[in-house]
């Protein structure tokens, strides 16, 4: 074991770090290949995910078998939790079948966990396991140390879980002195069930989750301007209303004809004691003075700040209606909060405060008259007297106001906390001011963004989130000093659910990031390698395939191209065939015969020619044989090589990526929809490099989407391009400023999710050049996109290209 010091920003103390012996393969010519440890390699590496601050080797390895007793002293409830958690997370990733049993002293060969206020770790939620071939002993002063010290036993066992190999009663494991416990008291994960409603079970699958990451807050993102998901019984239309909308293109491809959903309170306190039994706290978020649309439908009166009532929203971003700051309005609040207060336990009550545009408080005489009356000098400063007014009454209650970080604009109370999405600049900002705050930036927590730039991406943010970003947070910034570093609390992930509408998109974005933020959350920078998470992470993998989990593979999974780019053979040049993967990690199999790639097929090693037409299929394995991806294929011939998929499409406002990756219909269900790459501001395609010579026509496959964003003060930036009739067009250029080559008009109607073919000649071009694609459909209306583009060659074997 290697002994570093470091600080620790909770207790300042010495740590140990966790050593990794990994071993690293040549890197073989044309190929970012990684090599992951091998079986016989692997002797040395505990598939630990978070890593422990403390864990040496031992001689010898300790033998389960389903004789095996899990053994819990008598009236330890603590343990006897702790047990009956770690027996059926092996019942379930193992298929043993382990006896928990209370006795005075552990019999000869179990698994002992026992509440003990000696346990040589001191630190909350710390544990003690030590496991040798007489038994293995899990010690904890608290019961979440004890919880957390089963779920390290349980990835101990589950190293191979999920297997096909794996059908034996016996697992062992190595001899292993770990302690541990967490570098932050918070370590969250959000969930926003706002903007698309996930179900009971989805939750409590998100919660068990957590709990095997050691993760021990669930932010419940509970109310927004598209639906209010928990039933207030003092303000009943906050739910007959305000959690139903009417979606975009309702009744057409699935889409239901009125969507939404709540929790009702029984439910919700079915989830809160779910969670607590896990040793996660459910905080609730209830989103003031914005992101109140939903609330503001229902009761437009009571809490709006005009009279008019608004239809529950279906535009994601931001929205304009916000809750009045009159007393009426704040006892309704208060009413409100008074409900959330019995339901959750939690000390913090968030209240969101982001993004609400005063644009309403400003038009109204009588807030003005209001802020006039109090002093406030404008409308910021009002927020933050709103702020205050509600830190006031949950310091009544005994409880902590938290929020987004756009709360330090006008002002905030003392008793108040920070959760910082902007970056880390607004928990620099609080910190420093000696208020608390939770890191969950959107640069490196955002977990709604895409986690590749591969075409097989569902929906989301195209801001890629790879997961090497994730792991990089050091959630105390550098920029604190000790003492201001003392106010981080921990860090969060962050799922928002506009482009999440299934359990199916939760597990793709969730995981395996979020066994990086975990990591982030729990252990010491010492403890920290990503070459050390990466070698530990297949086991990580199986245990999600074991528990059903349909994780993402994006990071391991092959890219398939043409070395040097399509370019090279459209103009003569040879086919030769370039692999990879995000991490660089593993050995990649292919096979040209179209059959599946197996250990047995052609490892990767550098460039290769082939014939086209060729269907190329790769996957990728670890170095002892365990899949890290599944098969990708992809098909070379030369109308593939003239075509671009939406993904291969850059914008034509700086070149980059577009910055929605969004489906047909924004309530569709499943993960099946096409998808289409967007720029909300800019209706425009580039087509980068497109080889011209011999081109005829051009043939585009698109779409006619919902227009359902909020922009507010960003709409003035929406481009309209000039069109030249009532629906507008389609046109193609040859570079964004020049000439125009070809103009279609686009079809006639309205109708939200349909799919169409735009068709048009091209005149004779030479060269390579980029081809702008851009619709002049009036701004106020749908929003075209497009799902790809092909250039159509014309060959003496084939008569002109006619539309």
């Amino acid at each position: 074991m290697i002994t570093t010091p470091t600080r620790s920003t909770r207790a300042g103390t010495l740590v140990r770090a966790f050593a990794l012996l990994l071993t690293t393969g040549m890197v073989l010519p044309g190929c970012a290949e990684r090599t992951a440890p091998s079986a016989t390699e692997r002797v040395d590496v505990l598939p630990l995910i978070p890593a422990p601050v403390e864990a040496e080797r031992g001689d010898g390895r300790f033998r389960i078998t389903a004789e095996t007793v899990v053994s819990v002293a008598q009236n330890d409830a603590p343990a006897r939790d702790a047990a009956n958690h770690l027996a059926r997370l092996l019942r379930d990733t193992r298929g043993l079948a382990l006896a928990v049993r209370e006795e005075l002293a552990p019999s000869p060969g179990s698994i002992r966990l026992q509440l003990d206020p000696q346990s040589p770790v001191a630190q909350a939620e710390g544990y003690a396991l030590d496991a040798d071939a007489e038994g293995l002993r899990i010690r904890a002063r608290d019961a979440a140390g004890l919880f957390y010290g089963a779920v390290s036993a349980w990835q101990l066992t589950s190293a191979d879980a999920g297997r096909d190999a794996v059908e034996t009663d016996v697992v062992e494991i190595p001899a292993v002195t770990i302690r541990d416990w967490p570098r932050f008291g918070w370590r969250g994960q959000l969930l926003d069930v706002a903007r698309h409603f996930h179900d009971v079970d989805t939750v409590k699958h998100v919660i068990d989750a957590m709990a095997r990451h050691k993760l021990n807050v669930l932010h419940l993102h509970l109310t927004d301007d598209q639906g209010w998901r928990i039933e207030i019984k003092r303000y009943p239309k906050l739910t007959e209303i305000g959690a139903w909308r009417t979606p975009p293109g309702a009744g057409r491809h699935g889409t239901p004809q009125r969507y939404g959903g709540y929790y009702t309170q029984e439910q919700i306190r079915e989830l809160v004691a779910y969670a607590a039994a896990r040793h996660i706290t459910i905080l609730p978020e209830i989103d003031m003075p914005g992101h109140a649309q939903a609330a503001v439908a229902a009761y437009p009166g009571e809490i709006g700040v005009t009279s008019e009532r608004p239809p529950v929203a279906v535009d994601w971003g931001v929205n304009p209606y916000l809750f009045d700051t009159d007393e009426r309005s704040l006892k309704f609040i208060q009413g409100v909060l008074d409900e959330v207060l019995e339901l959750f336990p939690s000390p913090f009550i968030h209240i969101g405060g982001d993004e609400a545009v005063k644009d309403q408080w400003e038009a109204s005489p009588a807030v003005r008259a209001q802020m006039r009356q109090l002093g406030v000098k404008d409308a910021h400063a009002m927020q933050g007297w709103f702020n205050a007014q509600l830190a006031k009454y949950l310091t009544s209650k005994g409880r902590r106001l938290i929020g987004w970080d756009e709360i330090l604009e006008g002002g905030l109370p003392d008793s108040a906390s920070v959760m910082s999405w902007r970056g880390v600049d607004g928990a620099v900002a609080a910190a420093r001011l000696g208020h608390d705050v939770v890191l969950a930036p959107a640069g490196w927590m955002y977990l709604d963004n895409l986690q590749t730039e591969r075409s097989d991406e569902p929906n989301g943010r195209l801001a890629v989130l790879p997961l090497s970003r994730v792991y990089e947070l050091d959630p105390v910034p550098a920029e604190l000093t000790a003492d201001q570093a003392r106010h981080v609390l921990g860090a969060q992930g962050a799922l928002w659910s506009e482009y999440i509408p299934s359990r199916r998109h939760i597990d793709h974005a969730l995981f395996p990031r979020l066994a990086a933020v975990a990591e982030v959350a729990w252990s010491p920078m010492a403890a920290r390698d990503w070459d050390g998470f990466l070698a530990r992470l297949p086991a990580q993998l199986q245990r999600y395939r074991a528990l059903g989990i349909g994780s993402s593979d994006g990071a391991f999974a092959a890219d398939i191209g043409i070395d040097g780019g399509p370019n090279t053979v459209l103009s003569g040049g040879p086919a030769r065939i370039a692999l990879g993967n995000q991490t660089g990690v593993g050995q990649i199999r292919y096979t040209i015969d179209g059959s599946e790639p197996t250990l047995e097929s052609s490892r990767y090693g550098a460039p290769f020619a082939v014939t086209l037409p060729v269907t190329v299929k790769a996957a990728v394995f670890t170095e002892d044989g365990q899949p890290l991806a599944a098969a990708r294929s992809r098909h070379f011939d030369r109308e593939a090589l003239l075509t671009v998929d939406t993904q291969g499409l850059r914008n034509c406002h700086d070149g980059g990526p577009l910055g929605l990756r969004v489906p047909l219909l924004p309530d569709m269900p499943g993960m099946d929809t096409p998808v289409y790459n967007v720029d909300l501001f800019y209706a425009c395609w580039t087509y980068p490099q497109a080889r011209l010579d011999g081109i005829a026509g051009i043939r585009i496959d698109a779409a006619r989407l919902a227009r359902n964003y909020g922009l507010a003060h960003d709409q003035s930036k929406v481009h309209q391009y000039p069109s030249s009739t009532p629906q507008g067009e389609l046109e193609v250029l040859r570079g964004c400023d020049g000439e125009l080559l070809a103009k279609v008009a686009l079809p006639d109607g309205a109708i939200l999710g349909e799919q169409f073919i735009l068709e048009a000649l091209l005149p004779p071009q030479e060269g390579v050049h980029d081809l702008c694609l851009r619709f002049t459909a009036p701004i106020e209306g749908p929003l075209y996109a497009i799902g790809a583009v092909r250039l159509i060659e014309a060959t003496a074997q084939s008569p002109p290209v006619r539309y």
